[in-house]
């Protein structure tokens, strides 16, 4: 849970560090003054809307340094190219995914043909089908009804 007298330290580090007021900052933010007042104040905490653009409108602050603390302010370099090198490392997911899109080879079409025979063959022999739709590349489909 955020400390509500830390963050409003840890907001007035950042007008101070930008040497903007808090009527400019709530006009860079994007917020009412009261908004900001209200913060400043203690009265109110951050909502999600708010710490967002913050962190999209100051990017030398992090948000685990803005909502509790840890880290520093401003980011150190090496802080940002460990962002940086994180945001480029490739994902987990398989690099052959495709997109609903996208283009299947016929090895991939013979077999995908394969698995709704098997699936036919497993069908309780008391379940009928009610209506099969087949979509074509071009966008247009049929749909087979029974």
């Amino acid at each position: 849970m955020v400390n509500s007298k830390d963050f409003v330290k840890r907001l007035e580090k950042i007008l101070e560090y930008y040497g903007i007021s808090a009527t400019a900052f709530a006009e860079k933010m994007d917020f009412n003054r009261s908004t900001i007042s209200h913060l400043l104040s203690g009265r109110n905490k951050p909502s999600l809307d708010f710490v967002m653009k913050l962190l999209k409108e100051f990017p030398e602050v992090e948000m685990n340094w803005l909502l509790y603390g840890k880290g520093s302010f401003p980011s150190t370099l090496e802080n940002s190219k460990e962002k940086e090198e994180q945001k480029l490392k490739p994902s987990n997911t398989s690099e052959k995914s495709l997109d609903l899109f996208s283009t299947t080879s016929s090895n991939d079409e013979k077999k995908s043909v394969s698995s709704i025979k098997r699936v036919d063959q497993n069908l309780d022999s008391e379940k009928e089908i009610d209506k099969i739709v087949i979509f074509y590349r071009d966008g247009t489909f049929k749909a087979y009804q029974n």
